[in-house]
């Protein structure tokens, strides 16, 4: 069973932190592995976030990511003052679980099937390295935030 976006195999959970270095710290003690490099989100020229369906030109973070699992990654993510969903969720909610994410194939296609079960586009861009993009869905039915995650074939 595929469901509306392809996949039913979470790839990744992802946490609004507001110190991303003291919270990975965190989290890898807890875990009992090494401490992973903060990466920045990239540059805008390779990223081309939208939010709202709008430019999203100084939408940035701070990201961290944990392998948890086979396929499953938890993600910490501290965002910049700039508006965007980052932004906008630690601003309303404080920080905590902020996506549940999905690797898909064709994700324009996936993002469509989202839309037409009810679901809201809120922020789209390109992985900093230009190797794949993300696209944020409102799913208040679903209580969080649906991420999809396509990695382009190199």
């Amino acid at each position: 069973m595929a469901g509306t976006v392809g996949t039913h195999l979470f790839a990744q959970v992802g946490f609004i932190v507001k110190d991303v270095e003291a919270t990975k710290r965190k989290w890898a003690e807890f875990l009992g592995v090494e401490v992973p490099e903060t990466q920045p989100v990239g540059d805008y020229s390779v990223t081309q976030t939208t939010f709202m369906g709008q430019p999203a030109t100084e939408a940035s973070c701070l990201m961290a990511f944990f392998d948890v699992g086979p396929g499953l990654q938890l993600e910490l993510i501290q965002p910049n003052e700039a508006p965007s969903t980052w932004r906008n969720f630690l601003n309303e909610h404080g920080e905590g679980m902020h996506h549940i994410a999905f690797q898909v194939q064709d994700s324009a296609r996936q993002v469509a099937n989202a839309e037409a079960a009810g679901l809201k586009l809120v922020q789209h861009g390109v992985y900093g390295d230009g190797g794949g993009e993300y696209n944020y869905l409102d799913a208040p039915e679903l209580k969080c935030i649906v991420e999809l995650l396509e990695s382009y074939r190199r």
